[in-house]
């Protein structure tokens, strides 16, 4: 019996999490959906620590910063625009305002992706996103859809006293974590799955 995947294909059930820090004490709230995800690329960040000596490669180190991303969409929702680009709704006319003056809010990002076995459940703990670009083409007579990319960056942040970039599900992986990775956000130690030790 196969216990782990031999491919990967498909992105699906991409969600966000704002998350706030007190007292040194991360909450995530409850996952958003993010809906029509068409594709996404992770590239890794951090150059290698070499140190040269005796005419060779003395040490070295791997350095993890996290990783760079784009998700292509169908389109941004406008609760991710307001919880993470803060832009602000307008109570009357119930217009979007985007301000140049404020800053974007940190938050995990969660999406699964599919394998022959079982799809594979991922969180990354700590991202921040850039505004999207603004641009659409004109109708012609075959119609083609103008997916939205979402840039940003998934950086390390500490919890439980140690720094952490992602997580993943596993093919042994409890039905319970699995079956609830999308509810609240799973974190090392946490027992709720919403917060966790350390700080920012």
């Amino acid at each position: 019996m196969p216990t782990e995947e031999k491919i990967v294909y498909g992105l699906s059930n991409v969600h966000y999490a704002p998350y706030t820090i007190e007292g040194g004490i991360i909450t995530f709230e409850k996952p958003i959906a993010i809906p029509g995800a068409v594709e996404m690329t992770n590239d890794p960040v951090g150059d290698p620590i070499e140190f040269y000596a005796d005419n060779m490669v003395y040490y070295y180190a791997d350095n993890n910063q996290g990783y760079e991303g784009t998700l292509s969409i169908a389109r941004l929702p406008d609760s991710f625009k307001q919880d993470i680009l803060k832009e602000e709704l307008d109570d009357t006319d119930k217009v979007l305002m985007e301000y140049a003056d404020v800053q974007t809010k940190p938050f995990a990002l969660l999406f699964q992706f599919e394998n022959d076995v079982k799809a594979r459940r991922h969180v990354m703990f700590n991202c921040n996103a850039r505004r999207p670009s603004l641009s659409s083409t004109t109708k012609t007579d075959s119609t083609e859809p103008n997916p939205t990319e979402l840039t940003y960056k998934a950086t390390p942040i500490v919890i439980n006293q140690r720094p952490i970039v992602k997580v993943s599900t596993t093919f042994a992986t409890p039905d319970a974590i699995y079956n609830g990775w999308f509810q609240s956000v799973w974190t090392p130690g946490s027992t709720d799955g919403g917060n966790a030790g350390g700080e920012e």
